[in-house]
């Protein structure tokens, strides 16, 4: 059920963070209740943004609130600074309630500069509250983006609440005794904003402040810097009188247990992690850096203690080359990348099929084509996950619904590779992997466990002794993982077809045609959970099927559609190939089949095929993800019938 944005309102002197300040100055401040509440925190590149977003993120996860984030980079390394390229934003959605999307559009905006103004207002509602550093608001700054007069000081703001604060100004005030320079000083002004906002929303200080200590452990004069100016920020909105209003938004029910905050990306490393603990096997990394999959590789490394090997490799072929290469002598073997890197690796994944070798590759998708959109997310890999290889060369393709169902979609993937002897191709993408979302820390006992079956005694079914690479197991139709050096099971594999059961080079032309219908059916035959729909009345005409990064906007959609008593249900998948054996009699069961996807149909493309189903495709490739309000007036829409 949608919980509407009522507001109560209540005032407060009673000594609590909302009318002390850390300079114990009191003073009555009105305090509005809100569930929900979405921040965007945006400058330039160089203004810290992403700290200071992932740091109130931090202060609303510890304080138990539900939360969803959206990090926005500029694609360029360093884009000149005051320019619309060059602005970074951070947009955090926190509510007392489950929410599944990071926004729509935020209630408040902080702005650095006159470029983060710009390219963010379009987005502001009316009435929203908008924070602005007036330090860089200068004839120089305004002029770059184009603004012909100062916004902060004529009427085109009027229809927000605007507060205008000289950010830079009162963070070098803040910092005048402790020696930094001018520019250093300036730099802490990012911490003066987290301050703000940690006065309005009721944020503690305690944890931000150890966080900025630690951060800057080698730098204490840095780091006792950023603590004066985290503080200024705080007093200057407990003490100016500009700031009336104070707001809160109560912690979220949760389940019991362990939470922590995790992004799609650190969700992923930890997966494979414990799936190496599951499977006892150890874990090999080969990878080249691509944005935005990198994290992976940054992250894994830390963990040689689990049996962890990381190796950035000089390129793209040379990463899935030596992780294929880690699988031949008994690893888990994984390789990380994006869309222009899985192009890359096209021709090294088929020789993993043929090998039929376990192998994890993971594609963090973003816009393309080539280098595209480097920092911006799509999900327009799927076609190329399926068919980019040449010859008949099939695999599993898997794909996580948020950031925290990446660590289990890790673990799937791994299953799926150890089990059936074949590379698996998982899905994340871009606004999944940056993005965020508390994340409840399993229990290892409940974790399923990996056998990975090697090989331990020759197979042959002739009488002669041998080891036979490619005889079959009966059920999974997978052929013996076998270490090399293990006594008496020495073999040969390669990219020539092999002849069934013997492994010998075979040009046969009836061999080649049944391996090829093995190695599909070995993929066709993995067993994958039906598909579940979500249909609460039970008598809706209206199902909307994602896949990917759409869960949370659909199902915030939906949520709007059924809250004004409409009937629409939703369905998602995980599992992309093989596909849920119910799905054909599941859209075929619905008047109506709509597919939101970031590409331009190609799910729908492959379903209307398979099933011959008119499945109505709704499409968006701007590096954006869907917001819950669009795909509620698309749900409508369907519901009238108006869809093209």
């Amino acid at each position: 059920m949608t919980i509407p944005d009522t507001t109560v309102q209540a005032s407060t002197n009673d000594g609590s963070p909302s009318s002390t300040g850390t300079n114990g100055h009191h003073r009555a401040v009105e305090v509005q209740k809100r569930h929900r509440v979405v921040i965007r925190f945006a400058g330039d590149s160089g203004d810290g943004m992403q700290l200071t977003g992932d740091r109130f993120t931090s202060e609303a996860a510890a304080f138990g609130n539900d939360l969803a984030t959206l990090p926005n980079f500029p694609a360029e390394i360093r884009a000149p600074a005051g320019t619309l390229p060059g602005v970074s934003s951070f947009q955090l959605h926190f509510a007392d309630y489950d929410i599944l999307t990071p926004g729509d559009r935020p209630d408040v905006l902080v702005a650095m500069n006159p470029a983060a103004l710009k390219a963010n207002i379009a987005d502001l509602p009316l009435g929203a509250i908008l924070i602005a550093n007036s330090d860089e608001f200068n004839k120089r700054n305004l002029t770059k983006v184009g603004y012909q007069a100062n916004p902060l000081e004529d009427d085109s703001l009027s229809a927000y609440t605007v507060h205008s604060v000289q950010m830079a100004t009162l963070a070098r005030g803040a910092l005048a005794e402790t020696g930094l320079s001018k520019k250093d000083a300036e730099r802490a002004k990012n911490m003066f904003a987290l301050g703000l906002l940690c006065w309005m929303y009721h944020r503690p200080t305690e944890s931000t402040e150890r966080f900025l200590r630690e951060k800057f452990a080698r730098r204490p004069d840095l780091a006792e810097a950023n603590v004066l100016a985290f503080r200024a920020g705080w007093n200057f909105g407990e003490t100016t009188e500009s700031f009336a209003v104070t707001y809160e938004v109560d912690p979220a029910p949760l389940d019991t247990g362990t939470y922590r905050q995790i992004t799609g990306n650190t969700a992923l490393a930890y997966g494979i992690v414990a799936a190496g603990q599951q499977s006892g096997l150890p874990v090999f990394l080969g990878s080249y850096p691509i944005t935005p999959a990198s994290d992976i590789l940054h992250e894994l490394s830390k963990h040689k203690a689990f049996g962890v090997t990381t190796f950035q490799a000089e390129d793209e072929i040379s990463g899935i080359g030596s992780a294929i290469g880690a699988a031949f002598g008994g690893a888990l073997g994984v390789t990380t990348t994006s869309g222009p890197g899985i192009s890359l690796k096209s021709e090294a994944t088929g020789l993993a099929v043929a090998l039929e070798l376990p192998l994890l590759v993971i594609d963090v998708q973003r816009g393309g084509p080539s280098t595209g959109l480097p920092t911006r997310t799509e999900q327009s890999d799927l076609l190329q996950a399926m068919f980019g290889r040449n010859g008949e060369s099939p695999l599993p393709v898997i794909a996580p619904r948020s950031p925290g169902d990446c660590f289990d979609a890790a673990i799937e993937a791994t299953r799926l590779a150890v089990t059936y002897r074949t590379p698996v191709i998982l899905l994340s993408d871009g606004s999944l992997a940056n993005g965020s979302e508390p994340w409840k820390v399993p229990d290892v006992a409940d974790l399923p466990t990996i056998d990975p079956g090697f090989a331990t005694e020759a197979n042959a079914t002739d009488g002669s002794g041998e080891f036979w690479p490619y005889q079959r197991d009966d059920d999974t139709l997978a052929r013996p993982w076998a270490v090399p050096g293990t006594a008496g099971l020495e073999h040969r594999i390669g990219g020539l077809e092999k002849a069934d059961g013997k492994g010998s080079i075979s040009y046969d032309p009836d061999n080649h045609d049944r391996m090829v219908r093995l190695r599909q059916a070995k993929i066709d035959n993995i067993p994958v959970p039906d598909l579940v729909v979500d249909d609460p009345d039970g008598d809706a005409e209206l199902l909307v099927l994602g896949w990917g990064s759409t869960y949370g906007p659909i199902g915030a959609g939906a949520r709007r559609v059924r809250a004004m008593g409409l009937s629409v249900a939703q369905a998602h998948l995980r599992h992309l190939n093989p596909l849920p054996a119910n799905l054909g009699d599941v859209l075929r069961g619905y008047k109506t089949v709509l597919l939101p996807e970031m590409n331009l149909g190609q799910l729908a493309l492959l379903l209307r095929g398979r099933y011959l189903v008119d499945v109505k495709s709704y499409t968006k490739v701007s590096g954006l993800p869907f917001q819950a309000e669009e795909l509620q007036n698309l749900f409508l829409d369907a519901l009238k019938g108006e869809l093209l």
